[in-house]
């Protein structure tokens, strides 16, 4: 089961409305005292349905996990879609200044903020969650990809296992190395990461970053999976391809 509703964001953009969307297993139809691990997901828009999705095409999720039967859920809400720098605003964590975006306003602190004070505790409150730190994972692609890191790092107390798709860390090269470097990761703390080798050339030093990102995190004994994923470029039907990749490494070892 999918739903969907409206929600608002006042931290970030008042009383606009933006989609939320939920994944829930059909098993809990037949035993509502199950209770599921939570997955965040960024870009709400696109996990499901393609005609939500920015550019027609979605991950698919709710495919994969009614093929697959995979028991969680999947909380995902819509991003910023304002044209004035909107969505890497909201979905970095640091400010930045880049030729083709100009200066954008890094507002991830305040987008964690209300997913982990406003949005998960609804979540937890309204659906059958399991809502320890070992039970919630969050993911995201690109920008979604970044934060999905910061996320793991500077709110490790939340999420237990993350997932970073194709992250853009040129937005600022080193402060992500610097956040590994001086956070408190508890261990065992799971994180997925990969890249497409057609997405090597969006952003010089790409290949650089990922080795130190990677390197980083490993000294920090992160439990990494990272995969550079051969043809794979900037899109979600190359995202979709990876769901049982970093769906496999986000339960991997569970014992439900």
């Amino acid at each position: 089961m999918i739903d969907s509703w409206n929600i608002t964001i006042p931290e970030l953009t008042g009383d606009e409305p933006r989609r939320a969307y939920l994944y829930l297993p059909d098993s809990w139809e037949m035993d509502p005292d199950l209770r599921y691990p939570v997955l965040y997901m960024f870009d709400g828009h696109n996990v499901f349905f393609d005609e939500d999705a920015t550019y027609g095409k979605s991950w698919g999720m709710g495919e994969y996990l009614d093929a697959t039967q995979t028991q969680i859920i999947v909380a995902a809400v819509e991003c910023n879609h304002h044209p004035d720098n909107g969505r890497l605003s909201e979905y970095s964590p640091w400010s930045f200044a880049t030729g083709g975006f100009g200066r954008v306003a890094g507002r991830g602190r305040t987008t964690m903020e209300w997913l982990v004070h406003s949005f998960k505790p609804e979540i937890d409150r309204e659906f059958p969650t399991l809502p320890g730190r070992n039970d919630t994972f969050i993911a995201g692609s690109s920008m979604g990809g970044l934060m999905s890191l910061y996320a793991a790092l500077e709110y490790n107390r939340y999420f237990s296992r993350a997932a970073a798709l194709s992250p853009s860390l040129w937005v600022a090269p080193g402060k992500i190395e610097t956040l590994i470097r001086f956070s408190r990761v508890a261990p065992g703390t799971v994180v997925y990461m990969d890249y497409g080798t057609r997405e090597l050339s969006n952003h010089a030093q790409t290949f650089k970053l990922l080795g130190r990102t990677a390197a980083a995190l490993l000294d920090k004994q992160v439990l990494l999976s990272f995969r550079m994923v051969p043809g794979g470029d900037h899109s979600e039907a190359s995202w979709e391809r990876q769901i049982p990749f970093f769906m496999n490494t986000l339960l991997y070892g569970r014992v439900d």
